[in-house]
């Protein structure tokens, strides 16, 4: 596992593969890219679960992620502000202070994506 910056995750704009990490959930090239070299696919563990339980009314959810002190909160919104879900993650290493990540329903499965792959 190496350091990961946001210029790192700047390379990615749109997708060429899906990644399957569930029955419904996939993976874009950045947001496998990110799990694998961050060793974060707890993230996307956390959102897969989370946007099952959110359901499929709100199509498009936006995954708001804060890290201080080794410690993380993530926050599920409905991409106008309102929040449906926060979930505190005790620890993390995860180099990065702040994320956005998408999580879209393409009426099968939940992609989820780096905002610069929406």
């Amino acid at each position: 596992m190496s350091k990961l910056t946001a210029r790192d995750l700047a390379q990615f704009t749109g997708t060429t593969c899906c990644y399957r990490i569930g029955t419904q959930h996939l993976l874009t090239d950045g947001t496998h890219y990110l799990a694998e070299k961050a060793g974060c696919y707890w993230i996307m563990d956390a959102v897969s679960s989370h946007v099952a339980e959110i359901g499929t009314e709100d199509w498009f959810i936006v995954v708001r992620i804060e890290v201080e002190d080794y410690q993380a909160v993530m926050r599920y919104e409905d991409g106008n502000g309102r929040e449906q879900a926060r979930q505190a993650i005790p620890y993390t290493d995860l180099s990065l202070s702040e994320l956005t990540l998408y999580a879209v329903w393409d009426t099968e499965h939940w992609v989820i994506m780096l905002p610069s792959e929406y």
